[in-house]
């Protein structure tokens, strides 16, 4: 969950403007390929898309087009803003889509990868549906340095060579560290870094804590062709590099295997679908079992630090499918 604050008095307004925005007719569908019921948004292009639309879009790079989810995000009123002073999908394809050459159509919901790709690009990136001689710069997205702040969309560390087709996405609790090693003086200042492919996100800053408690969600795209989630500790160092407390690759095979063998999770009753056992190869503390909880497939699962002498982190990972 992005740290993010804010005005007191004013969360409840800003979220009702949005769900008002989302009510309207032509924001009922996503603004590049029409599927229905659109979960996600650009803030800075003002558009609502769909999770397929959304995994292009990530892959353009958040200076183009900055995705954040409508109901797993905390918004803040300058993104709000932005989406209203567009005012909606019918208005922004007005202007992204005002000369669409002949015989170029728009995805529809069931187009292929290539297909989506390619409009979006167009649309987006190299602009060729605009008007003559008009250019749009997308407003400028938050790229503080601060180390303290966490990105749930990736931030501008998010790079890709390409376009990437994204099988799902991966919503990652990390919720606390248990006796870290000490880095400073007495006590260290931890935070976590999670690596996926290309996406790189953080947590928040503790300062002077060797049992810190974060409790923040970290979203990220799982790509078709896909590694171990890695995770590293650091510790917060004002005046020198950031010293690492450890670091830990978690796989993901188990929990997106069983989630895709079980199909729509809401089906089904609380259960166990899948387990990752402890090996001597891998970081686990003990098995890591993957359930169905109320229609969400979750995996917990504690991680011992490696290449440090001590110090563990509890997670809970949920696999969330396209087609959510």
């Amino acid at each position: 969950m992005r740290n993010s604050r804010m005005e007191l008095g004013r969360p409840a307004s800003g979220k009702r403007r949005l769900k008002d925005l989302l009510l309207q007719e032509d924001n009922r569908v996503c603004a590049d390929c029409s599927a229905p019921d659109p979960k996600w948004a650009s803030a800075n292009i003002g558009v609502f898309i769909c999770l397929k639309c959304c995994g292009v879009h990530r892959s353009l790079g958040s200076h183009i087009s900055k995705v954040l989810s409508v109901t797993l995000d905390e918004w803040t009123e300058e993104e709000i803003d932005s989406m209203t002073e567009v005012g909606g999908n019918a208005v922004a394809n007005s202007i992204y889509e005002a000369y669409i050459p002949e015989g170029r159509k728009k995805p529809t919901p069931d187009a292929s990868h290539e297909e989506r790709a390619s409009f979006i690009v167009s649309k987006y990136e190299t602009q060729e549906f605009l008007k003559p001689g008009l250019r749009i710069v997308s407003g400028k997205t938050n790229t503080d340095s601060n180390p303290t702040k966490t990105r749930t969309d990736g931030g501008s560390s998010q790079r890709t060579e390409g376009m990437v087709e994204f099988i799902g996405m991966l919503k990652v609790k990390v919720i606390r560290g248990t006796n870290l090693a000490i880095r400073d003086i007495k006590t260290s200042d931890p935070y976590v870094i999670l690596n996926l492919g290309t996406q790189t996100s953080q947590t928040s800053v503790i300062s002077s804590n060797l049992n810190p408690v974060w409790n923040e969600e970290i979203m990220l795209s799982v790509p078709e062709s896909y590694g171990p989630l890695k995770l590293t500790v650091f510790d917060y160092d004002t005046f020198s590099a950031d010293d690492i407390m450890g670091d830990a690759d978690i796989d993901i095979q188990p929990l997106i295997s069983s989630a895709m063998a079980c199909g729509n999770a809401a089906m089904f009753a609380n259960m166990q679908i899948g387990k990752w056992l402890k090996t001597n190869n891998n970081a686990l503390v003990e098995d890591s079992i993957v359930n169905i909880v109320d229609g969400k497939v979750i995996q917990a699962m504690t991680l011992k630090l490696q290449n440090v002498e001590c110090g563990e982190i509890d997670l809970e990972i949920e696999w969330i499918p396209l087609d959510q």
